[in-house]
């Protein structure tokens, strides 16, 4: 098990969410930033969909109970156990009694915590995933908190060379390589495909998605990103049934700022939608902080889903070549 000896800022369970509710209204959550969240339970042999933790700017202080196999993807959050900066993005072994802790954060606000075996943590809807607003899932529906004890499932054999190893962790000699990580950025690029209603829109309004940087308000959460820029304006005042809306979709309400909706999103929407966030830019834009811009550029669907393909593709030789990397170590 391990225990939370000091709370971060927001510290949660969270998996890739609940899904096949939302037509009766449930929330679907889940992490923010799937690719990190998919890629550290790979490096510790779960499945991609096992909950991990999901941490947000300032993390929390952890002590572990028991020996464990962990990983830690995502934004760089300045990540240490027993004081020593450890590395991202490959499998760490750490024994009884290790303090894992949090720095400064240097890229990207989230930070994903992986444990080889999984967390025990009953699912709720057949998810683990947090949904902090109505208490759903996770850790009794809430953030973590000082003294919290989370226990986790057995995992697979440790290599002997590390159970043998007398260090209080040991970091694998392997890890992502980083042509295939996120370009985290504090002005990103954000790839975008054309709304449903992009037509509503005047044409200066139209010009001005793709062309003027857009800020992410403080007023921000994981439910959706508020942008602060140029305002956008419909041709004529129009309504819109509401309809269903997914993850990276940008509506525009009545003041003319979108709102980029996210892990915690409403099930449906009645506001415009201009645009689509194209679901392989989405870990960028989920690891950009308060105060920080973005632009868009135009891309079409048929181009989105190539890209969101080869994404795939290489998440799939990646996951083959970690578990044949996982069995060599056994021998």
């Amino acid at each position: 098990m391990m225990k939370i000896v000091k709370d971060g800022l927001l510290t949660s369970v969270q998996d890739l969410g609940r899904t096949g509710y939302q037509k009766y209204g449930v929330i679907a959550s889940g992490s923010m930033d799937t690719f990190a969240h998919r890629i550290a339970n790979l490096l510790v042999g779960n499945e991609e969909n096992e909950a991990t933790l999901e941490v947000t700017l300032l993390g929390p202080v952890i002590k572990f109970e028991e020996e464990a196999l962990i990983s830690i993807c995502g934004g760089n959050l300045s990540p240490s156990i027993d004081g020593e900066k450890i590395s991202m993005w490959k499998p760490i072994y750490v024994t009884k009694g290790t303090t894992l802790s949090f720095g400064k954060p240097l890229t990207g606000c989230r930070s994903y915590i992986a444990i080889g075996g999984g967390m025990d943590i009953p699912p709720v809807m057949e998810s683990r995933a947090t949904y902090m607003r109505a208490n759903i899932g996770g850790y009794e529906g809430r953030p973590l908190e000082t003294d919290d004890v989370i226990h986790f499932r057995k995992a697979r054999p440790y290599p002997r060379k590390i159970q043998d190893d007398t260090r209080s962790y040991v970091e694998m000699d392997w890890s992502i390589a980083s042509d295939l990580l996120p370009k985290y950025s504090s002005r990103p690029l954000i790839s975008l495909i054309k709304g449903p209603q992009y037509e509503w829109f005047e044409e200066d309004s139209q010009q001005s998605l793709f062309s003027s940087p857009f800020k992410v308000s403080s007023q921000s959460d994981r439910m959706g990103f508020r942008m602060e820029g140029e305002t956008l304006s419909l041709k004529e005042p129009r309504e819109l049934i509401s309809e269903a809306v997914s993850f990276g979709s940008i509506q525009v309400p009545n003041d003319g700022n979108p709102i980029i909706l996210l892990a915690d999103r409403q099930t449906t929407g009645g506001y415009p939608k201009i645009g689509q966030v194209a679901s392989i830019d989405l870990p960028v834009l989920c690891q950009m902080k308060p105060g920080e811009h973005l632009t868009f550029k135009e891309m079409t669907l048929e181009e989105a889903q190539k890209a969101l393909l080869e994404q795939e593709h290489s998440i799939q030789l990646l996951k083959r070549s970690i578990l044949l990397k996982q069995k060599e170590e056994l021998k």
